[in-house]
């Protein structure tokens, strides 16, 4: 099960994702993430990956999915925290290429 949180400071929304993100969680992942950029507009949007303990390709579409949304918006996006099997999937797709990710929380 897939559990999301947030916290907003100075122009920076950070949204942690915990437990499993997976084809059944994807959707809501996405949905919840715009839901919070909507409320809570940002100049920096942090995805925070250290709570997730498994993720599969549909995370891939996740990440890439907010990568965009936030560059249509002008809105700098950062992952943050990826626990290493997750790592292993975004490496496998040349992600740390295209996008920034961050060690830690």
């Amino acid at each position: 099960m897939l559990h999301i949180t947030q916290a907003e400071s100075d122009g920076v929304l950070t949204v942690s994702l915990s437990g499993e993100l997976d084809h059944h969680a994807a959707r809501e992942a996405i949905e919840q993430s715009e839901d919070l950029m909507a409320l809570y507009p940002c100049e920096k949007l942090v995805l925070n990956l250290a709570g997730l303990t498994f993720m599969d390709s549909s995370g891939l579409a996740v990440v890439l999915h907010l990568h965009r949304t936030c560059a249509r918006s002008g809105c700098d996006f950062v992952v943050r925290g990826t626990p290493p099997q997750p790592m292993r999937v975004f490496e496998a797709a040349g992600l740390p290429q295209v996008m920034i990710f961050e060690r830690g929380e």
